[in-house]
This record gives structure tokens, C-alpha cells and sequence, in this order.
């Protein structure tokens, strides 16, 4: 039986995150988008790596589960996290939460880290290629006055590290040393070679 062509497959992105859709369009591939409810609990004394790469496949699995066994498709699952020393700094709790998580980054530089899987299933079986993508990104010292002020438009409230750099926070940023889509949220050098490697 001759191989599917790679991209005849069905595309599908394991995230609800518009940020994530909006950098897998660049590409111009037909993609859907599943979002697989998965428990994002880190084990107890999970590196920070092996946590964001565990996440990102688990999401890709959860997407399969929901597929029949025998449908080709690729699969891109992706999760970011942002790490300050070995502490992971998730989404915040509260305004209160994120200003004290934008205190902490002021000044300093943290890695932004994306667990990147994509799971190709096709007649020639199942391959997967999965890593954990890191940029390092350093703040410039801010204003407590800016942070309030970044915090009351309510942005930091669903992003991890309590900041999205497309957003309110690109002033934020001094410098960084890495993917600038990863810091987004999907490492696109990454995607790009990872499909050309399976297709």
C-alpha cells in the first residue's frame, strides 16, 4: 500500500490557544483544532522539562483516543511553561497572584519552555517526535506602577508567567535568547522541521 502523502492528512492542533492557531496558519496547511481536557498537574519532583513534554503528550494522545484506531492523521500538541530557577510559574490565581509573579521577573532573565509533540499515524504505523523547546527571556526592571496597570487590563490572567509578549508585555521585555514564537507559545522552526522529518 503507498504511503498517504503527508499533506493529505488530517492536521490537527491539540490546543485551544488562538496564539497557537494563529502562528500553525502561517504555515497554510488545512488544520483543526481539538482541545483535550487532560489533568495539568505536575508530579511531585517533575523537572520542568520532562513536565511541559509529558503534558504536550498527553494531549496528543487524549486527541488520538478520540479518533478511529485506524484514521490517518498528525497531531500537534503543545504546552508552555515558564521557569524561574527550578520553580515553574503557571498561570496566576489572581490579579494579586499576578503582580507578585511579574515582581518576581523584573529585572531578571527565565526561560519559556514548550513541550512540543507531533504524533503522525499513517499506513506506514505511528511516529512521534517530541522535545521540550526553551528560549531565554529577560525583563527589564519595571515600574510597580506598570504592573498594576498591566495587570488591570487583565491580559496576565490566563498565561503563564502572568504575561503574553505579543501582547501588553512586549515593553517588558529587554532581550531574549531564542525562538520568539516559542515564547508565544509554539515553536515554529521546530514544527516546520519536525513535519518536513515525518512527511
Amino acid at each position: 500500500m503507498s504511503q498517504v502523502p503527508h499533506q493529505k492528512l488530517p492536521l490537527i492542533l491539540a490546543s485551544a490557544s488562538p496564539r497557537r492557531r494563529e502562528l500553525l496558519a502561517g504555515l497554510e496547511m488545512p488544520f483543526t483544532v481539538s482541545s483535550p481536557d487532560i489533568d495539568e498537574t505536575p508530579w511531585p519532583g517533575e523537572l520542568p522539562a520532562s513536565f511541559a513534554l509529558r503534558m504536550a503528550q498527553e494531549k496528543a494522545a487524549a486527541v488520538l483516543r478520540g479518533r478511529d484506531a485506524g484514521e490517518p492523521v498528525t497531531v500537534i500538541a503543545a504546552d508552555t511553561i515558564v521557569v524561574l530557577g527550578s520553580h515553574i510559574l503557571g498561570k496566576p490565581t489572581s490579579p494579586h497572584d499576578a503582580v507578585a509573579t511579574l515582581r518576581l521577573l523584573s529585572g531578571r532573565t527565565h526561560v519559556v519552555m514548550t513541550g512540543l509533540c507531533i504524533w503522525r499515524r499513517d499506513a506506514a504505523g505511528q511516529r512521534l517526535i517530541g522535545d521540550a523547546v526553551s528560549t531565554r527571556v529577560t525583563f527589564r526592571v519595571l515600574r510597580d506602577e506598570e504592573i498594576h496597570h498591566y495587570v488591570a487590563s487583565g491580559e496576565p490572567m490566563d498565561k503563564a508567567g502572568s504575561y503574553a509578549i505579543q501582547g501588553g508585555a512586549a515593553g517588558m521585555v529587554d532581550h531574549i535568547d531564542g525562538s520568539y514564537s516559542n515564547v508565544v507559545g509554539l515553536p515554529m522552526e521546530a514544527v516546520t522541521r519536525w513535519l518536513d522529518i515525518l512527511g
